[in-house]
């Protein structure tokens, strides 16, 4: 087969290291009844999936895949006769494009690290591959139906790769699995504009089904039915997932100049929670100055550079107005009694639909002053894209430094909350209540006891308090014992006590997951260096 264009020559080495491939193929002509084999054939390669005995004896699995599987073939059959009918010459070419298998690198680098430390994420895998599957056939049968030529290259992946690293609906409903996966295609094949003379898409095929499914979710109350949750906590459970995060997307950031929308992502998000902390003296998303599932979408959700604005100011704007859009969304979703972590998600078609906007405002004289580029002018560096992106890496190395990303932040752990709770934090105190519900179920007996104190004391629910204590109770934490008599008396102090041992693993257990630790002097030190001074000292001084 012949190339459509020629390599260009690479710039610098991360175009060597890519090899600078982005190449189309001369569309070759196909009969009909073979062209419409291909999406019959990723139907069929879909129900092979089922050969998973986890998958294949789920009911509500095999329902769903034989539904996707059903939708290609009727597809296909009615494409079969129309192009049969009108006559129509179907091709098929080879169109491979950079930022897309670029994209997909970097999103499978994070699956796969996520992955090896979260069990969850590699039972979920052949689902993933179910999902690519079926996009594939959605894709070739949407371009067949609207054109003679399907494109076929990479493009799909990186999109699955996307949804799945942001939202998952459980077996029991994952046909609207596979329903973002059409609306992500049908978005990006349909609804479009001119831009920069050609038709071009308006949205990001990944971004746009995820907000439309938030949006869904939201309205109707139904978040169980994901693991959005899970997805949003586990992704933190990692070591080093921020760097992991940052090493992945870097080549990207590097070659497409999206540094400049994660560069100004990141800096005005932290910006906000060190002022919200100077000024309240808690923080604002928590455990974290930027949650991992934010930074996650800084990175790798809202940067596509066929949906973003094409000059540096114009990128500069929409980086912090996805930033400041995350922040927002948190009190909109706490009014709403939503999840906070739909507030990556519903941001992105809005900037989308703005681009325009954002790059004519832009060209003001000011916006011009915040490119990153220009702050770098100094370097001996010619490229823009290359002094934004090492600005970018500087900040990120400082940012971290400064305990703005990492894995010990002091909000993932209960002592940071409790004492502001004791100095008059209202949401201190709410937030406190919430992770001593977490370590309560989890059995911690202290924890049942402490929630009870707090429900009584300061949140004025003295009736729920009563069942905390008598989870205390049951737990044999004697304690919570003495509460439920003393909440039945009236009285208005309650007992309490240090946790014990076996509770310590749990109690004293942030946001990267499980403490493992059985030696007990070792899990006093751990408890020590996270903010309960009380353990600071020997546990054989203690007896």
């Amino acid at each position: 087969m012949g190339l459509s264009n020629p390599r260009k020559a690479p710039k610098f080495p991360v175009d060597l290291w890519f090899g600078c491939k982005e190449f189309s193929t001369i569309p070759r002509r196909l009969p009909t009844a073979q062209a419409v084999l291909l999406p019959v054939g990723f139907a069929a390669a879909l129900l092979g999936i089922l050969a998973f005995p986890r998958i294949g004896q789920d009911p509500n699995l095999l329902s769903s895949f034989l539904g996707a599987a059903g939708v290609l073939v009727l597809w296909a059959s009615v494409l079969f006769v129309t192009a049969t009918r009108a006559g129509r010459e179907l091709s098929i070419q080879s169109a491979v494009r950079k930022p897309h298998y670029v994209q997909m690198f970097a999103q499978g680098t994070v699956l796969v690290y996520w992955g090896w430390h979260v069990r969850m994420v590699q039972e979920w895998a052949p689902l993933i591959l179910a999902q690519i599957l079926f996009a594939f056939g959605v894709d070739a049968l949407l371009q067949w139906s609207r054109r003679d030529t399907f494109s076929m290259g990479v493009g799909p992946i990186p999109v699955m790769f996307s949804i799945n690293l942001f939202l998952w609906f459980k077996p029991e409903w994952f046909y609207f699995q596979f329903a973002m996966v059409a609306v992500g295609f049908l978005a990006k094949e349909l609804i479009r504009w001119q831009k920069d003379g050609k038709s071009a898409h308006i949205f990001n095929p990944s971004s746009f089904p995820l907000a439309v499914a938030s949006l869904v979710l939201i309205a109707t109350g139904s978040t169980d039915i994901t693991w959005g949750v899970e997805i949003a906590q586990t992704q933190y459970n990692p070591p080093y997932m921020f760097a992991v995060i940052f090493l992945a997307s870097l080549p990207g950031q590097l070659l497409f100049g999206v540094a400049t929308m994660t560069w100004s992502a990141v800096v005005s998000a932290y910006a906000f929670g060190l002022l919200y902390y100077q000024i309240t003296g808690i923080y604002y998303f928590y455990d974290s100055f930027i949650p991992i599932a934010v930074f996650l979408g800084m990175h790798l959700l809202f940067t596509d550079p066929s949906t973003s604005p094409k000059s540096e100011g114009g990128r500069v704007i929409f980086g912090v107005l996805y930033g400041m859009g995350c922040i927002g969304l948190v009190v909109v979703l706490n009014a709403l009694g939503a999840p906070e972590f739909y507030d990556k998600l519903l941001p992105v078609p809005i900037l989308n639909l703005s681009v325009r906007w954002i790059d004519r405002l832009a060209q003001q004289p000011f916006f011009r002053l915040l490119e990153p580029g220009r702050l770098l002018a100094f370097a001996p560096i010619r490229e823009t894209r290359l002094r934004t992106a090492s600005l970018w890496i500087v900040t990120f190395l400082v940012v971290r430094a400064l305990g703005g990303v990492g894995d010990d932040h002091p909000g993932q752990y209960l002592p940071f909350w409790d004492q502001a709770c004791e100095v008059g934090s209202d949401r201190a105190c709410e937030h406190l209540a919430d992770m001593q519900l977490v370590y309560c179920a989890r059995e911690s007996g202290w924890a049942c006891n402490e929630r009870g104190i707090l429900l009584a004391t300061k949140l004025g629910m003295v009736q729920q308090a009563r069942g905390e204590f008598e989870r205390a109770c049951a737990l044999d934490f004697g304690p919570g014992c003495d509460n439920v008599v003393r909440l039945a008396i009236g009285a208005e102090s309650f007992a309490t006590a240090l946790p014990p041992d076996k509770d310590l693993p749990v109690v004293i257990r942030g946001s990267k997951g499980p403490v493992t630790i059985t030696d007990r002097g070792e899990l006093y030190a751990l408890a020590c260096e996270r903010g309960w001074t009380e353990h600071c000292i020997s546990p054989m001084a203690s007896m």
